[in-house]
């Protein structure tokens, strides 16, 4: 037992091993500034190395009968670190059988001196809160109100259609249903948390925030931004004040005095899914967090996500019903076999009703595909055309000319398919440029305007232009588009996962309510279930059909899974243990992996879901602390790999 003060430090390291709270004395030269929530460093008996870490908190004790080691420094006196983001962070790594110094490196900027300096000198003025509660509305009067007060977790279904902002500019629908939610809780001097997938997203919804509230109150973070911009934005956040908090997905880990909303637009959007360890989806850490704070959760999107769904039939999530939404008018068109010169695969239908409607404003083309010609395959036989060299596919290049291999770079000039020796190569896709290109031929008057992930555009004006866009990229246009063509469906829809029809549905409703209301949107190529749903905008419906044909098959999100990859004997003892620690847990594979590794998929329910991960936690320590010395010279063996990730989005 030793005397205090102790600091109870988190390293910040990915080792599994080092994942939990360590020690250290608090010397008197730092006992002002060590307060929790601070960065600090402190040494590793290891090689004698200093690590950084953050200081959790303070203790009179420490049940350790040895020395303990001084905390070599205190890096910043801001405590950056608050009560309620280390709770969140260490819920949301246990349930992913991670490293909560990977979550806090998600949810706390890169600091800068400068700033934090000039932060502390300068004097906070966050500006007035809302002199009135803002009407949510759109809904059954009162719901979401209501629920919002009592802190209740609601679904809610937007709005289809573009609106116009007091000073004239136009956003989403959805954008002003989160900018209202997000007032009326800031008029109650409680802050919101508002995520959304994308930039495109955030400049919408920061302009209806404008329209409702102070904008110093309102605080963006975001990618985007200069590190310095960020880290003042995450410290005016830690502040007493009140704040609307919006950014993407890490921003579910942003500080919030009283928090008092969480609110999710399209959550299903693969841009939601967190890349980096342990992969944690910012909708499993608002769950986390709402049930942690007692603040209200909104989950809003023109589709609802499988995953919302369950949470609403089990009744942990409230469906709020919408009042007078207005719908898309959605036509159902076949694909033309033999489309008309420089008609971009068009139907007639919608081709007619595009000519006409561009006369009046702009007309949007949703395509699947960036480029020119993304994919070829053989003229006679089908099979797709691969580099000889390398087995890469060949493409168009965006300049147009001779394919190319879209790996190595080589020329397919004489390329000859290997199955029927043709040498003739067809396209299998056609991308947005050659869209562009073809409408700028058979629209010669039109103005037409191309938009993907290397040329976004974030809105059009009212003006005659023909819009040609991939999926996701489409800009808002003011007042709406006069007419929607949704190409490239079927082609979509061939995409090996198994949310391929939950995505094109998104895809497709999120273009369709850019539609001004009454104008036509058409669906081409596409027949049966899915196309019926779209045309009836009964997305609901088809959330509940899709979670009990999962849960018939016991897919996710019916189940939860965990993807095992390591070598054959690593798979083995960890599906050994998954299984030893929680009744009804099955396995799918192991299936050959890159290298030597194999995979395996663990499927187990939720209420098991706390076992399996102590246990793949527990494996992944003893690989990590296994001792590899060199036996009689010889060099020490590979390490050993063992890569556990929970409800992984790649899992087919």
């Amino acid at each position: 037992m030793t005397g205090g003060p102790v600091a109870r430090v988190l390293v910040d390291s990915p080792l599994p091993q080092l994942d939990q709270l360590f020690d250290y004395r608090v010397p008197d030269r730092l006992a002002e500034a060590a307060r929790p929530g601070v960065r600090v460093r402190v040494p590793l008996r290891s090689g004698g190395r200093i690590a950084d870490g953050w200081l959790v908190e303070l203790a009179a004790s420490s049940e350790y009968e040895g020395r303990l080691s001084d905390v070599d420094d205190v890096v910043s006196e801001v405590p950056l670190l608050t009560p309620d983001v280390w709770r969140l962070a260490r819920a949301a790594a246990d349930r992913a059988a991670g490293n909560a110094s990977d979550i806090l490196r998600l949810a706390i900027p890169s600091r800068y001196v400068r700033v934090e300096r000039a932060w502390r000198a300068a004097e906070p003025d966050a500006g007035p809160l809302p002199s009135e509660a803002v009407a949510v509305g759109g809904f059954e009067p009162g719901a979401v109100e209501a629920g919002i007060a009592a802190g209740e977790r609601l679904s809610l279904a937007a709005d289809p259609r573009p609106v116009r902002l007091p000073n004239g500019e136009w956003v989403g629908a959805w954008a002003v249903t989160l900018a209202q939610a997000a007032a009326r809780t800031l008029a109650g001097d409680r802050s919101s948390l508002v995520i959304v997938p994308d930039y495109r997203d955030q400049e919408q919804l920061e302009a209806a925030l404008a329209a409702v509230v102070d904008p110093r109150r309102v605080l963006r973070t975001d990618a985007r931004q200069s590190g310095g911009a960020r880290f003042r934005a995450f410290l005016d956040a830690t502040g007493d004040a009140a704040r609307i908090i919006i950014g993407n997905r890490s921003t579910v880990y942003a500080p919030a005095a009283r928090l008092g909303l969480i609110a999710m637009w399209d959550d299903g959007d693969a841009l939601q899914h967190e890349p980096l360890s342990p992969g944690v989806h910012p909708r499993d850490a608002a769950l986390i967090r709402q049930e942690q704070s007692g603040a209200a959760l909104i989950f809003l999107g023109h589709t609802r996500s499988v995953e919302v769904e369950r949470l609403v039939e089990i009744g942990w999530v409230r469906h709020v019903a919408s009042h007078r939404h207005t719908r898309p008018r959605v036509i159902l068109t076949e694909q033309q076999s033999s489309p008309e010169p420089g008609s971009a695969r068009i139907p007639s239908t919608a081709w007619r009703q595009a000519q006409e409607a561009v006369r009046e404003g702009p007309v949007l083309v949703q395509v699947a595909r960036p480029g020119h010609t993304p994919m070829l395959v053989c003229d006679r036989c089908r099979e797709p055309a691969r580099c000889a060299a390398c087995g890469g596919g060949l493409a168009v290049p965006r300049s147009g000319g001779v394919p190319r291999c879209t790996l190595c770079g080589a020329s397919a000039a004489s390329w000859t398919c290997p199955v029927c020796e043709s040498t003739k190569l067809r396209a299998a896709t056609v991308g947005a440029t050659r869209t562009a290109d073809e409408l700028g031929r058979a629209f010669p008057r039109a103005k037409v305007v191309l938009s993907d992930g290397e040329r976004p555009v974030l809105r059009v004006g009212p003006e005659p232009a023909l819009v040609v866009a991939t999926r996701g990229a489409e800009p808002i246009a003011d007042g709406g588009y006069r007419a929607v063509l949704l190409l490239d469906g079927e082609r979509m829809l061939l995409r090996e996962s198994l949310r391929v029809a939950e995505d094109c549905l998104r895809w497709w409703s999120n273009a369709a309510a850019l539609a001004a209301p009454g104008a036509p949107v058409f669906l081409v190529g596409v027949a049966g279930a899915l196309a019926q749903t779209l045309a009836g905008w009964r997305q609901l419906e088809w959330a509940g059909t899709e979670l009990a044909a999962r849960r018939a098959l016991r897919f996710p999100p019916a189940v939860r899974v965990a993807s095992v990859t390591a070598p054959h004997a690593g798979v083995e003892r960890a599906i050994t243990a998954s299984k030893a620690a929680a009744p009804g847990v099955d396995v799918l594979g192991p299936t050959p992996a890159e290298e030597d590794l194999e995979r395996a998929i663990v499927r187990f329910d939720y209420g098991a879901g706390n076992a399996v991960a102590k246990a793949l936690r527990a494996e992944m320590i003893t690989v990590a602390t296994e001792r590899r010395r060199p036996v009689g010279g010889r060099p020490p063996r590979r390490p050993r790999v063992l890569r556990v990730r929970f409800d992984d989005p790649d899992v087919p």
